[in-house]
């Protein structure tokens, strides 16, 4: 999900948004209005960046080009009033054809039956060009309530500057996920880091800020661990995996590794204090590349990050669903597929330095407008999220969860909260908001 440098503390991008509350979707009506009225006609809902919104008017031309007769009225919004004004129109029976939703937020909408079911209208071989983590990510009790328009991950960037300073060679540092430090090599250099630096700079930084903690939640992967089982409702992060990763992660605050202001509930996002040079390196989102590229005054790229049992990674960016009410289900489906066709999905990531959900869209083979000699690592980084963990990310309980999260980890990073009382604390949370 794009923001920018100014968005709120509630408004959080990059792999999951702010959560959704059930409260505001438990009223949907249902009904049988949709914006379009028309066998000819859509309505299409979303908020957008600049490049984004120019992007999505080129795509709905092209679309309308396609399809003599067609239209479609592309209605922008603030983030701030999207999903305020979705749940209403859900209530009210005169949702859009058509709208915008982040992976983390899908399953509220699905899981209350407001999106059209689309899987008679994607065959197997069409379903096989996805990354099957993406297909996950819009799906539902095995069905998909959505495509997976793009997605944005996080990466290691490194100052580069700060790490020859440091004496840590440049041309050593890992390109691809097969060559990706481990945590041990982590703080290896975390370490001679934190020995050059002076008092006010730190070895790096991590974009769990506010409602960006399921970022979390990669360490854990990593580590092998899970957040919740594979039923769906069963709390898995006690564990020997779960202890390791949160052990792990409180010690980069008892070693000073990381500014003491940047835990979870920090106002200062990640990327402020990479790009002002208070890091050297910062576990950031992809969708920050355009912003970095502008801001930063040092040489900076883009490394794998670093790996444990398994490689893994956040989940950033959004799905185009349908509502259920719609009265052009099938036209609706047929834009849809098209937003998500190679052509179409190439030029809106290449305009947007977004990342692509097709696997024939992997690598290099979408040309950036920015800096796109650091894009191939973010596409990589992203074939490593696995079905399952979309599964935990976009659980609907994860809204809750995630307000169970921001405590109990700023607890363990700040409070000096005890490793077993955090597990046992997330646990009862899990419980919780999964019955």
């Amino acid at each position: 999900m794009k923001f920018s440098k100014k968005r709120s503390a509630a408004l959080i991008g990059m792999a999951l948004a702010p959560a959704l509350t059930l409260s505001g979707c438990s009223g949907f009506g249902g009904g049988s209005g949709s914006g379009g009225g028309d066998s000819g006609s859509l309505t299409f809902t979303t908020w957008a960046s600049k490049s984004e919104e120019t992007s999505f008017t080129e795509l709905v031309k092209k679309f309308e080009s396609e399809h003599k007769g067609v239209t479609v009225k592309l209605n922008v919004v603030p983030y701030q009033q999207m999903f305020s004004n979705i749940d209403a129109q859900l209530s009210s029976a005169d949702a859009p054809d058509i709208f915008r939703v982040d992976y983390g937020n899908l399953g509220v909408y699905s899981s209350q039956n407001q999106l059209l079911d689309l899987s008679t209208y994607f065959d197997k071989d069409e379903i096989a060009t996805f990354n099957p983590a993406m297909w996950q990510a819009i799906s539902y009790d095995g069905k998909p309530y959505g495509v997976p328009h793009q997605t944005d991950v996080s990466a290691l960037l490194v100052n580069t500057d700060l790490l020859t300073q440091a004496g840590i060679s440049v041309d050593s540092l890992p390109k691809t996920q097969n060559d990706a430090w481990t945590w041990d090599r982590f703080s290896g250099v975390a370490a001679k880091l934190r020995a050059s630096l002076p008092n006010d700079k730190y070895p790096f930084v991590y974009n769990w800020q506010q409602a960006g903690a399921p970022r979390w939640l990669s360490w854990l992967f990593q580590a092998g661990g899970n957040l919740i089982a594979s039923d769906g409702k069963t709390p898995a992060i006690d564990s020997a995996e779960g202890a390791k990763a949160l052990d792990f992660t409180k010690s980069f605050f008892e070693k000073n590794w990381v500014p003491p202001t940047s835990s979870v509930k920090s106002p200062t996002y990640a990327d402020s204090l990479f790009s002002e040079g208070t890091a050297a390196m910062g576990f950031l989102g992809s969708f920050l590349v355009p912003d970095l590229a502008s801001l930063a005054k040092f040489n900076w790229t883009a490394i794998p990050l670093p790996t444990d049992k398994r490689a893994a990674t956040d989940l950033g960016g959004n799905a185009l669903v349908v509502t259920k009410a719609t009265k052009n289900p099938k036209l609706a489906a047929t834009f849809l597929k098209f937003m998500v066709q190679a052509d179409s999905m190439s030029t809106f990531c290449a305009a947007t330095n977004e990342l692509p959900t097709r696997t024939d869209l992997s690598g290099d083979k979408i040309a950036y407008q920015v800096r796109k000699d650091v894009m191939p690592v973010f596409v990589g980084q992203a074939a490593t999220i696995q079905p399952s963990d979309v599964k935990q990310l976009t659980s609907p309980a994860m809204s809750a969860i995630n307000t169970a999260l921001q405590d109990q980890l700023d607890a363990a990073f700040i409070s000096g909260q005890s490793t077993g009382n955090t597990l046992t604390n997330l646990t009862s949370a899990v419980k919780e908001a999964s019955r």
